[in-house]
């Protein structure tokens, strides 16, 4: 065809000088003389010279406080000139058949799940736009697992084109029409596939879950430092292993997506590498509307010190381009906003040609020799396959920072017209027949249209040239992916049980808090010969609060340029020491961050191989609620460790005030099924979850992780109960019993330091004629968890004796009232009240919180020693064991006042 761009040409000249005076120039002869100098040294000496001296002249500069005040994006064209391209090593022609090979199934796959279940959902566009960003990666870069002692690149697929990976995968024989056919239905395990990336749900194909949007990008981050810290730390080598990063341009409005940017550059990720897919859409319309998403995305990298390549337009534009002598293409380029390019990608040459080259004679002029078809076809870059390599290329070969690529696309290219780059193309999930046939008709594919209705699947054999290249393709850079290994690749012998000895002892008359017993576990546990290496403290600047800044010396923080000053303390037991192996990782303030390093150190054993234990600790306020979508990520990923909620509970962490006490966190991490949860309130409940935690995760290789609140007041930790560990585990046990039954009798339950409370609320009561046992709930979530899998387990199999849940056998024959008292909202208690023998009572912190003594408080909340007891004798009453007068008459004693205001009302 005529004015055919020609892909093989390769122009060395360099370009003729741009300059074009303007009208605000006081002296364009000298302004001349700078650029034509500059000019003149990449024509002799090349850019890095070029460089160089700008870098010079800068520095120059401000010494004299001048700093261009012009932004950090560079013109809307593409990063690489054109003869800077590599030439790209494919058959172009086989990969494009293969990537329409790819589409079509992409397509017939959410089409033909949402004809068949009308309102199944999926998504049709978003692979349309990335299909090239994928094919480029898969035939080109992404290294698979195959390879021996190899842990191969780690990808993180955009959520919304999951149905373009599963297509290739279908290609290569990884799933078939059956598994095709159960896209979105898979309440027959592992018959089906997943909406979205979802480890926990096809455990041997997804790694990572990147929806909720923002979340990739931020794991992707910490996932490519963790690696770096497996290698610094001798633990394995993965200097081979790229981390890659598929994110939408909306997606980057997620304050997650780019709010830990600056941490990769700081610490020279350059084996990470961000693909932005820029069709300037987010779900119901233009990115950036009124502006250009690309430069603003560009911006902001750079400003955070990341190397940026723009891949914005095809190579039909190049020649346009290097006609381009006096700069009026880029600057039309650089003015026209999202919105208007999005109306380009569905209007006619004709209008392409009178709205964005009508503008100036000489654009016309550029493109006279042009049909309105070729300016229709004036593709955007990031659905060009040299373009694209080229991007690629340059990202695998930086040094030094990690990349970013801003790849221009069209949303629901090549799905016609009612798709492409159209609003709604986000909640469009099947086309009409007539969108089909134009569909097919694009690819140029087979598919008869006797058959296009039901818009069949299309394989063209597993002997066919296609998908013996795709195959050869895969075989040469490391096998098929995603895959997921799964198991480590090592077998972790686990401390001995004397390990935690001295914690089951107690501290006899010395006090300590759970926080302080946590530390001096952890201490251990770093020490321990067989485990230690692999424990990966994590903590969000908080290190110093949880009395965790002894490890600072006894095994550093983790720094990957070790430690280029002199720390202020050095010289002091404890100083601050940072070093290329050391081991905690000190996050600074993001809890973001730390639960992203969480997932990361939580799921190493699948990722690279390597069993790791992190021990994450927080301030327990500041967890699920402010990262619970990173914690459902982690469960999603089948992360193991532990989480420790530290200066936990509404009236512990006394001084502190609303924003900081936690009185919900058990509710909220009781949502994630597979986290297992823990409100110890001594040292040895502590050691005993902590051990069977380790055999579980670790020895016995279970997809879970612990959630364990810990508390900052000090008290004598007495020694483990015989028999207790059971209990412990299982989420309650009887701590001790009243020396004497009388006439009236309680059962009083306590948890974390409110147990204490409960001891006293016992004394308080034997002056009134009642006895009490005192039980200690370790665990209320995982006491309902087995009441509600008895009851399951009943209903399901009614010809059965019905299994008795652990709470049903140890409290048999015991009698009430139960009066439950916790540090954390009734709700909390009130968990397992319908599975209780008798009335039961929950006391707890509902309300928000607020700075005072913990006396007051306790007071304040209703969970005090005295509050205690007056419920106690109110259960009694209400059971008829005990009259209103005696209640009357121990809210007097004890000082309670029935007319105080009601702490949720505050």
């Amino acid at each position: 065809m005529a004015n055919t761009v020609n892909y093989d040409a390769r122009r060395s000249e360099h370009p003729k000088p741009t300059f074009s005076p303007e009208a605000s120039d006081r002296d364009p002869e000298e302004t001349r003389e700078w650029i034509e100098s500059m000019e003149a040294v990449v024509a002799t000496s090349g850019r890095e010279r070029a460089q160089y001296l700008l870098k010079r002249v800068l520095e120059n500069a401000r010494r004299f406080r001048i700093l261009p005040p012009g932004p950090l994006s560079t013109d809307y064209v593409n990063t690489i000139a054109t003869d800077e391209e590599p030439a790209f090593p494919g058959d172009e022609m086989m990969e494009k058949r293969i990537r329409r090979i790819v589409r079509w199934n992409a397509v017939a796959m959410v089409h033909r799940a949402n004809v068949a279940y009308a309102g199944i959902g999926g998504h049709l566009s978003t692979y349309a736009s990335s299909a090239s960003l994928y094919e480029i990666g898969f035939n080109h870069f992404f290294r698979g697992k195959d390879d021996e002692g190899s842990a191969g690149d780690l990808i993180y697929y955009q959520g919304h084109a999951a149905p373009g990976i599963y297509a290739r995968a279908f290609l290569e024989g990884r799933l078939s029409i059956e598994t095709m056919e159960r896209f979105r239905r898979e309440a027959e395990r592992g018959a089906g596939l997943s909406s979205y990336p979802h480890p926990r749900l096809m455990p041997g194909f997804w790694e990572f879950p990147t929806v909720s949007m923002g979340l990739g990008p931020l794991t992707a981050i910490y996932q490519a430092r963790f690696a770096r810290y497996l290698s610094n730390r001798g633990i394995t080598e993965t200097g081979k292993s790229r981390i890659w990063a598929f994110l939408g341009d909306g997606e980057t409005d997620e304050p997650e997506a780019l709010g830990s940017l600056s941490i990769a550059a700081r610490e020279g990720l350059d084996n990470l590498v961000f693909v932005v897919n820029c069709n300037l859409q987010r779900l119901d319309g233009p990115v950036r509307g009124n502006g250009k998403i690309i430069q603003e995305l560009e911006a902001v990298f750079r400003g955070a010190g990341w190397h940026v390549i723009k891949v914005i337009w095809g190579p039909e534009w190049d020649e346009l381009l290097a006609t381009d002598h006096e700069g009026v293409l880029r600057r039309r380029m650089n003015e026209v906003v999202d919105g208007q390019w999005q109306k380009y990608t569905t209007a006619s040459g004709e209008y392409i040609r009178r709205d964005f080259f009508g503008t100036d004679p000489r654009l016309l002029e550029m493109v006279a020799h042009l049909s309105d078809k070729q300016i229709e076809g004036l593709r955007r870059g990031g659905h060009s396959y040299r373009k694209l390599y080229a991007a690629y290329r340059r990202a695998a070969e930086n040094k030094g920072r990690p990349t970013a690529i801003l790849a221009h696309t069209v949303k629901g290219w090549t799905l016609g017209e009612s798709f492409e780059g159209s609003n709604v193309t986000h909640q469009k999930k099947k086309l009409e027949k007539d969108e089909l046939r134009v569909f097919r008709d694009a690819l140029h594919l087979p598919v008869p249209d006797s058959k296009l209705a039901e818009a069949p699947f299309y394989h063209p054999g597993s002997q066919s040239p296609e998908v013996e290249y795709l195959l050869e393709r895969r075989r040469a850079l490391g096998g098929s992916i995603p895959k997921r290994r799964g198991m480590a690749q090592v077998k972790v012998e686990l401390p001995q049980s004397e390990l935690f000895d001295e914690f089951k002892q107690g501290t006899a008359d010395a006090e300590a808090s759970t926080t302080m017993a946590f530390a001096r576990m952890l201490s251990k546990l770093l020490r321990d010969k067989r485990i230690g290496r692999r424990v990966v403290p994590i903590v969000p600047d908080e290190a110093r609060t949880f009395g965790m800044d002894a490890l600072f010396s006894q095994v550093g923080i983790y720094s990957s340029r070790g430690q280029l000053y002199e720390p202020v303390d050095k010289g002091k037991l404890l100083y601050y020491r940072e070093s290329k192996d050391g081991q905690v990782l000190e996050e600074g303030i993001t809890e973001a961050g730390s639960t992203a390093s969480f997932i990361a150190a939580g799921t190493a054993y699948s990722t690279f191989g390597q069993p790791m234990i992190p021990f994450y600790i927080f301030y327990s306020m500041f967890g699920f609620q402010r990262t619970g979508d990173l914690f459902w990520a982690a469960g999603d990923s089948m992360a193991r460790g532990f989480v420790l909620g530290a200066t936990a509970g509404r009236t512990t962490l006394n001084g502190e005030g609303l924003q900081h006490q936690d009185g919900h966190t058990h509710l909220l991490m009781s949502t994630i099924p597979c986290c297992v949860c823990y409100d110890v309130a001594y040292a040895y409940e502590l050691a005993v979850v902590i051990e069977d935690g380790l055999r579980r995760m670790i020895g016995e290789d279970e997809a879970i992780y612990y959630y364990v609140t810990l508390q900052n007041e000090n008290y004598p930790m007495p020694p483990m109960p015989e028999g207790a560990k059971e209990g412990i585990l299982r989420g309650l046990y009887r701590m001790s019993s009243a020396p004497e039954k009388k006439a009236h009798h309680v059962q009083l339950f306590g948890s974390g330091s409110i147990l204490l409370q409960v001891l006293r609320a016992r004394e308080i009561l034997a002056g009134y004629g009642v006895s009490a046992d005192v039980w200690s709930v370790t665990s209320y979530v995982e006491l309902r968890r087995d009441a509600l899998d008895a009851e399951r387990a009943a209903r399901l199999h009614p010809g059965a004796p019905p299994r008795p849940s652990y709470l049903s056998r140890a409290l048999a024959g015991v009698e009430g009232p139960f009066i439950a008292a916790s540090d954390f909202m009734k709700a909390v208690p009130d968990q397992i009240a319908r599975f209780m023998p008798g009335r039961f009572v929950p006391l707890g912190t509902d309300g928000f919180g607020m700075s005072d003594t913990r006396a007051a408080l306790r007071r304040h909340f209703e969970v005090d020693a005295e509050s205690i007891a007056i419920a106690a004798l109110d259960a009694l009453r209400l059971d008829g064991k005990l009259d209103a007068a005696t209640v009357q008459r121990a809210l007097v004693e004890l000082g309670v006042d029935p007319d105080k205001v009601d702490a949720t009302r505050v």
